[in-house]
């Protein structure tokens, strides 16, 4: 009978076990947990606690295991009405914390298979004892085989992959030639923002830098690495070497290059663990309201580091990284279309450091010519400058010329006697401008006075036949957003579409030559065919054409920027970088400016096909809305202040020309004809008109030739000519 009672007391209280482990499953509230026996109780108390210990140190893990998020086991109950389906009213969920994890840089392997993707790698080979194997991968990429080798299979493919990748910068396309030597990341971070805080992986820690024996730059550290955007250039004067392609696997790099690279902290934080009580002094503010820019700078190790931005806090952050990068090789990450594309052969400046100061050169002396940009020629829609440097000191660069403006002349209002400009845009009234300031520099030289002479920029060449500039002498051409025509009619921060094909609906459109239209801003392809342009057409209504800035800055980087009159006195003379202010986009600009004539064939012996420095900068320029003015001013070293032209007359307001117009510069040009008639470069009877002395340089017209040859061969239309009546006046006796 005893039995019998103890055997229904355990039945009776396994079921009431059963039903509160059922309850305690469905989140049902504890009250019933007192009904039970002690030690059952405990029990049930004990693996709650469990659970509950379970849902503390391991929410991350169990919200990943369970779709629903609930710490217990079990069928979910069923939704009831009301209270958003739970049993009770005083339900109230936890709101979990996710944890945030490391946003992990893609390795090597990766970055080739996006590159190219379904890549196969082989076993070359096994060597080595059974406890320490060695590996030999390869991989096939462009048609060339590449070899790693690893203590594991995957280590090996890994190698293999790194090689590859550094055999994409003998290719055209920049963004996979900077993605596969700067290893980029997949934050692309954007410092031109003014977002308060700085994303994870701002550093790449994975560059090391170049042996000292190495041909470098010595950069301020000394360290034998002239290294910016985590590319290492060389000082030599032809491309990238294709030993490059198979180049050994780096070795491990120091431990500070590993400094936290996915701790989300910014420049300024990662500098100060590293040299703690650093102090920031403010150096300058200029630019106008809408685009303020503040120069920092910071004294790390005896060595002075400045950095620009819209706000002092970028300021600091870029003086920061400046420093970072000198001193401790950490690279900021930073999209591929937005990185600075080196010029071919001798490298003086870091890219951005020289990117940087020329643009705050020109906007600074933009600034003094317009009392702080309070004049009524103050307003532009597009500024442009040249800069010239004379050594390695950026500190030393001198604003040669500033223009602004964005229109052509009207048809109605062209000269015969070369009295107006044709095109009024702020870059090609820029190049003008320093075609004048090379005029006076020549004539210093020529002149009796010792100390200008000294000064000149020109030096005799060897064969005692025409001039040269001197060793180191270098112009940079700054302008505020990306020239007219096909570097800039492409979105700039178009997503790399490179692997599923270009979708862009212009892509058929991309490199062709691009006019101006008279009267108005914005271009229009050229014909297929050869347009003929007439002064009697031109002046019965037909819309006057102009090539458009991003074209004829194409044709300086062939012919040189001097122009076929001073091609008698010098050799070309090209720019050795090119600077936007806004708008700036890797690929279009090398493209717009070089790559779409890259099989140029058959140049003249001094003429050859320049590939400028190419980049942007780190504070780029607000975009300029509202209706653009419809006047140009100029101001050349020299000058006692701006010159303002009227862009639709090409002349002032008072109707006088210009003294950048044809007519003005050839004068110039006859008197120095004159007298080194017999030194010139080009031989040839004194010409009586200004069209037959253009004529008479024929290697520069030659080469010209070849240009728009090479223009039509690519399949990117006809060069539209002016009428040549324009051309053909000659000066009054």
């Amino acid at each position: 009978m005893t039995e019998g009672r103890t055997g229904a007391r355990l039945v009776r209280n396994q079921q009431r076990l059963l039903t509160i482990a059922g309850d305690e499953e469905e989140g049902m509230s504890e009250s019933v947990a007192p009904q039970i026996k002690s030690s059952c109780s405990t029990d049930v108390k004990e693996n709650r606690n469990l659970d509950n210990l379970f849902s503390k140190e391991g929410a991350a893990a169990e919200a990943a295991q369970l779709p629903n998020g609930s710490a217990g086991g079990g069928k979910k109950r069923p939704l009831e009405e009301g209270n958003n389906g739970h049993a009770h009213s005083k339900y109230r969920p936890k709101k979990r914390k996710k944890i945030p994890g490391p946003i992990l840089p893609k390795n090597a392997l990766m970055q080739l298979n996006e590159i190219k993707p379904g890549l196969q790698y082989k076993l070359l080979s096994q060597t080595g004892p059974v406890h320490a194997p060695v590996f030999v991968m390869t991989v096939e990429v462009n048609g060339q085989l590449f070899e790693g080798s690893g203590p594991t299979k995957k280590k090996a493919k890994l190698n293999a992959a790194e090689k590859a990748l550094r055999s994409f910068v003998q290719f055209p396309n920049a963004s996979e030639a900077h993605m596969a030597m700067g290893r980029t990341l997949s934050v692309h971070t954007d410092f031109t923002s003014d977002q308060a805080d700085f994303p994870d992986m701002l550093f790449n820690g994975f560059e090391t830098s170049a042996p000292t024996d190495d041909p470098f730059y010595l950069a301020s550290n000394s360290n034998g690495s002239f290294s910016s955007l985590g590319i290492e250039y060389p000082l030599l004067a032809s491309p990238v070497p294709n030993c490059l392609a198979q180049a050994p696997a780096p070795p491990p790099p120091p431990p500070a290059a590993f400094a936290s690279p996915t701790s989300g902290k910014n420049p300024v934080m990662i500098l100060n663990e590293l040299r703690p009580g650093l102090k920031y002094d403010f150096v300058s503010e200029s630019g106008e309201s809408h685009a303020k820019n503040f120069v920092m700078s910071v004294t790390v190790d005896a060595q002075n580091f400045q950095g620009s931005g819209r706000n002092k806090k970028l300021a600091k952050a870029r003086a920061a990284q400046a420093a970072l990068s000198a001193l401790f090789n950490m690279q900021l990450d930073q999209a591929p279309s937005r990185q600075p594309i080196p010029r071919e052969g001798l490298q003086l400046h870091l890219p951005q450091v020289l990117a940087d100061a020329v643009s705050r050169l020109v906007v600074d002396k933009f600034s003094e010519l317009t009392e702080n940009f309070t004049s009524p020629h103050a307003r532009r829609k597009v500024l442009a400058g040249i800069v010239m440097t004379t050594g390695t000191d950026v500190k030393e660069a001198q604003v040669i010329c500033v223009s602004t403006g964005t229109k052509c002349i009207n048809g109605e209002y062209m000269s015969d006697r070369g009295l107006a400009l044709n095109d009024c845009h702020a870059e090609i009234v820029a190049r003008r401008s320093l075609i004048r300031y090379l005029y006076s520099e020549l004539e210093h030289f020529l002149g009796h006075n010792k100390e200008e002479h000294q000064k000149s920029v020109f030096t005799r060449c060897d064969n005692k036949h025409g001039f040269k500039l001197k060793e180191n002498v270098q112009f940079h051409l700054y302008i505020s957003t990306s020239p007219c025509g096909d570097a800039r009619i492409f979105s700039p921060h178009e997503a790399g579409v490179e692997d599923q094909g270009d979708r862009h609906p212009n892509r058929k459109a991309r490199g062709q030559l691009r006019t101006k239209i008279e009267s108005g801003e914005g271009t229009i392809p050229v014909r297929s065919s050869n347009t003929i342009q007439t002064w009697d057409g031109v002046l019965q209504g037909e819309r006057l054409l102009t090539m458009s800035c991003s074209d004829k800055i194409a044709r300086w980087n062939v012919v040189g920027f001097q122009g076929s009159l001073m091609s008698y006195f010098t050799e070309p003379i090209y720019f050795s970088s090119i600077i936007l202010g806004s708008l700036y986009h890797a690929d279009h600009l090398s493209r717009a400016m070089y790559q779409r004539i890259t099989e140029i064939e058959d140049l003249p012996q001094s003429f050859t096909l320049n590939r400028p420095l190419l980049s942007g900068i780190s504070n780029a320029e607000a975009r300029q809305p509202g209706k653009a003015p419809n006047f140009s001013v100029n101001w050349t070293v020299g000058d006692q202040g701006l010159e303002v032209v009227n862009a639709t007359t090409g002349k002032d307001d008072l109707g006088r020309p210009s003294r950048l117009c044809k007519h003005v510069l050839y004068s110039r040009w006859v008197r120095l004809h004159c007298k080194l008639s017999q030194t010139l470069r080009i031989q040839t009877a004194k010409p009586s008109t200004y069209h037959e002395a253009k004529q008479a340089a024929a290697e520069y017209h030659e080469a010209k030739q070849t240009l728009i040859k090479a223009f039509h061969k690519a399949g990117l239309g006809a060069w539209v000519k002016k009428p040549i009546e324009q051309d053909q006046f000659a000066l009054a006796t």
